[in-house]
């Protein structure tokens, strides 16, 4: 296993919709490997494949509190089937967008089916944390990243914000 760099916003991959994947192998195992290591040193609870500037519709989530007793949750080309009427707000941040959070208001629950780690078509019926942290990681794939749920006053600053990071990191 091996760390990937995080793709940093605004940067034009993170805005492109992912690709559906046909087949389950070693390389992409690989990749969600990679994806999950990557993760954990962040430290996140989610990762898309588009963040490590792979478009493909991959992601990996551990919302599990324990670092001893970790609980990876491998999604390949996840589909949300349905969402709760019923929606609850969660403090959102995203590896993309570092040192940004905002209040996000999504479904309480939701159902997906998606292929497994190992090539298992399965479901997931998910609430609280789990369900929000789906959401996010779906929009990723999707091209769509948390601040877009934001006014366009509190988008347009976060973005100038990491702009302005992303160049003082360039010239060091």
């Amino acid at each position: 296993m091996s760390q990937r760099k995080i793709v940093i916003e605004p940067d034009p991959i993170l805005r492109k919709k992912s690709k559906t994947l046909e087949t389950v192998d070693d390389e992409l195992r690989k990749l969600l490997d990679d994806m999950l290591e990557t993760m954990y040193a962040a430290p996140g609870i989610g990762l898309a494949a588009v963040q490590v500037g792979v478009l493909k519709r991959l992601i990996v989530i551990d919302i599990s509190k324990d670092k001893e007793k970790k609980n990876p949750l491998f999604l390949i080309n996840p589909e949300i089937i349905s969402r709760s009427k019923k929606t609850s707000i969660y403090e959102e941040g995203c590896l993309s967008l570092p040192g940004h959070y905002a209040e996000i208001e999504r479904p309480a629950e939701c159902q997906i089916k998606f292929v497994d780690y190992n090539g298992k078509e399965k479901e997931l019926k998910a609430d609280g944390l789990l369900s929000t942290c789906i959401q996010h990681e779906v929009d990723h794939l999707n091209g769509v990243l948390f601040i877009d749920y934001l006014s366009k006053l509190k988008r347009s600053m976060i973005i100038k914000k990491l702009s302005k990071q992303k160049t003082n990191t360039a010239i060091l």
